[in-house]
């Protein structure tokens, strides 16, 4: 359900002027960095607000998925020892955040649409982000600067997809409620197109 309903948002999100530019070397690391940051704001918000314990979202808070760390580690590396203080969100990055935020309080499935987008998509696509990183920046596969790619405590990707799916399935919720959670999915990639849109403004590639 959420593969159909989202393939148009999801197309967008990739196929988005800054992605593309990113991804075909129009642009310098500078603007990685500052991606990389926004996505800082975005995991926090996944990762410090929403309790274990809970039966709806719980099953799906694996420590072996923490990104936040490891963002750190790549924003030290890029940015220098002292990258906290430059820390800003974009607009487009703190309404995402906001909203992850809001459904890990009030709306624990909800919290799972938007944790299935980002973590899923960085096991996926994210790889491809990587790869252009290290050939562009001389990253090294597991160096500062893609740590956020990297998961080295899931050994077999596509068998942890098999295995989050099959708990996505198992989502504790009605009908109604499955709708919801296909179309806050839905919301998620709207977000994530508008924070790429807002990055585009700010890194437009030279004529």
């Amino acid at each position: 359900m959420i593969r159909a309903a989202s393939h148009e948002q999801h197309t967008e999100a990739e196929n988005s002027g800054f992605m593309s530019d990113l991804l075909g070397g129009r642009l310098g690391i500078a603007a990685y960095a500052r991606y990389t940051e926004q996505l800082w704001f975005v995991y926090r918000a996944l990762e410090e607000a929403q309790p274990a314990a809970d039966p709806v979202a719980g099953p799906f808070r694996q420590p072996r998925l923490r990104r936040l760390p490891a963002l750190g580690q790549d924003l030290a590396h890029l940015r220098g020892p002292d990258w906290r203080a430059g820390l800003a969100a974009l607009p487009a990055t703190r309404a995402y955040a906001e909203r992850i935020a809001h459904c890990a309080r009030h709306w624990p499935a909800g919290y799972v649409a938007h944790h299935y987008t980002r973590y899923l998509g960085d096991l996926s696509g994210g790889q491809i982000i990587r790869s252009t990183a290290e050939k562009t920046w001389g990253f090294t596969r597991k160096g500062d600067g893609v740590r956020f790619y990297v998961f080295d405590e899931i050994a077999n990707p596509a068998a942890f997809k098999r295995e989050y799916r099959a708990l996505l399935d198992a989502l504790p919720v009605d009908e109604l409620e499955r709708r919801r959670v296909v179309e806050e999915c839905n919301r998620a990639f709207t977000h994530n197109t508008a924070v790429f849109r807002e990055l585009a403004e700010e890194f437009r590639p030279a004529a």
